[in-house]
């Protein structure tokens, strides 16, 4: 099967979320991702495994979605002999990501600068909570520390005493996707220089990136947003709204959904000619949605749901993870999978959101066990015997 990334070989050694989550994507794109593992194995293995609810046949929800279309090769990279063997595939690679605590590749060898010696055109890229560089930069990080940091957490929630994670790990995801992007870009590059690069993502720097118009908004009137729940700082009605059964967004955003809305929510005060506009409206909000909530708890979800499509208001259930993941437009969109376990078992789980004309027909192989690859990569990509893999194995460099 033709894949966009077909031919480009990753070697990833990251663990945990950020840094596998970018392995999957380059890996559901087609890239050729051998997932270098210590011999115990990579942590994320562990998680959820003997969790009867939450893992199959032994691997945990983790592994099994973060490390689909990958191969495993167990190497200790400790090892004088295992960097060695290490080096020997970053010379048929094209990029090694990791997600390792500051300092840690360049005690290992693994770096930029050390790799490319090795193969000048490698890519590196690192995700880690504060980048390579910068007075805190050697910081522990994970999700909830870079939400903390990158501010979005202190506008999270429904007022300012009580700040809110995002409920999607949005530090450790975010990290993942720009670490894509940087390795994208440095790949197209890469065809006009021939020369690799170092990538280096920053959790912290991905969550300030994403606070995108809202920092301007700060720089421009030298406040400090604060938590307004699921409403919005200008537009009314924008809100989560309780029907008989449970909730529904609306989010009318021009004079001209409000006035498709009065017509389906008739209520005398909303005639009043003053609320026809934003400010109006603004001024009036806790009017407008206490009025909503009486009207809309008379009646099901669904049955609002229709009225407010039919004039083509925007709205939408507040959907629980059932109700998401059976959604006919997200089973259209090929977004929930098949994910199988080497044994042939399989469970489900998100496809792949980046939708290629051309060459973006899905495939997914199971996630590994820990060295299942090892002997195939060794003996096809490395040109050795049967025997030396044997060898090196009975000398613990692999496994």
């Amino acid at each position: 099967m033709n894949k966009t990334l077909e031919g480009v070989r990753i070697l990833d050694l990251t663990h945990m979320l950020s840094g596998p989550y970018g392995g999957m994507i380059l890996a559901d794109l087609g890239a050729e991702t051998i997932k270098v593992e210590p011999l115990h194995g990579e942590g994320t293995r562990k998680l959820l495994a003997s969790d009867p609810k939450n893992s199959l046949a032994g691997m945990g929800a983790y592994f099994i979605t973060l490390n689909r279309n990958k191969k495993s090769v167990a190497i200790d990279l400790k090892s004088e002999e295992g960097l060695a063997q290490f080096y020997k595939l970053v010379e048929v690679s094209d990029i090694v990501l990791s997600n390792f605590g500051a300092g840690v590749p360049e005690r290992l060898g693994i770096d930029y600068a050390s790799l490319s010696k090795v193969n000048p055109r490698i890519i590196t890229c690192t995700v880690s909570g504060f980048g390579s560089d910068g007075p805190g930069h050697k910081r522990p990080a994970f999700d909830q520390v870079a939400q903390a940091s990158g501010g979005g957490m202190s506008i999270t929630g429904m007022d300012p005493e009580h700040p809110v994670r995002a409920g999607i790990p949005i530090g450790d995801l975010g990290g993942g996707m720009f670490g894509v992007m940087g390795i994208l870009a440095a790949l197209y590059e890469r065809e006009r220089s021939g020369r690799g690069q170092h990538v280096d993502i920053s959790m912290l720097d991905c969550q300030i990136s994403l606070l995108n118009y809202m920092a301007t908004m700060h720089f421009l009137s030298g406040e400090n947003p604060h938590p307004i729940g699921n409403s919005h700082f200008v537009h009314v009605p924008y809100n989560t709204f309780r029907c008989s059964d449970g909730f529904i967004v609306i989010a009318v955003i021009t004079d001209n959904f409000w006035q498709n809305l009065k017509t389906v929510t008739p209520c005398p005060e909303f005639d009043d000619p003053a609320l026809d506009g934003q400010p109006g409206r603004w001024a009036a909000r806790d009017m407008i949605e206490t009025k909503l909530n009486e009207i809309l708890g008379t009646n099901t979800c669904a049955y609002w749901l229709a009225q407010l499509e039919e004039k083509r208001i925007p709205c939408a259930p507040v959907n629980n993870f059932s109700q998401a993941l059976s959604d006919p437009q997200v089973l259209h969109r090929k977004m929930v999978v098949e994910l199988q376990h080497p044994d042939g078992s399989s469970t489900q789980g998100p496809g792949n959101p980046i939708k290629l004309s051309r060459t973006g027909e899905d495939e997914y192989s199971p996630a590994p066990l820990l060295g299942q690859h090892t002997e195939e990569v060794f003996t096809a990509l490395l040109g050795y015997s049967d025997e030396e893999v044997v060898k090196l194995r009975q000398q613990g460099v692999i496994g």
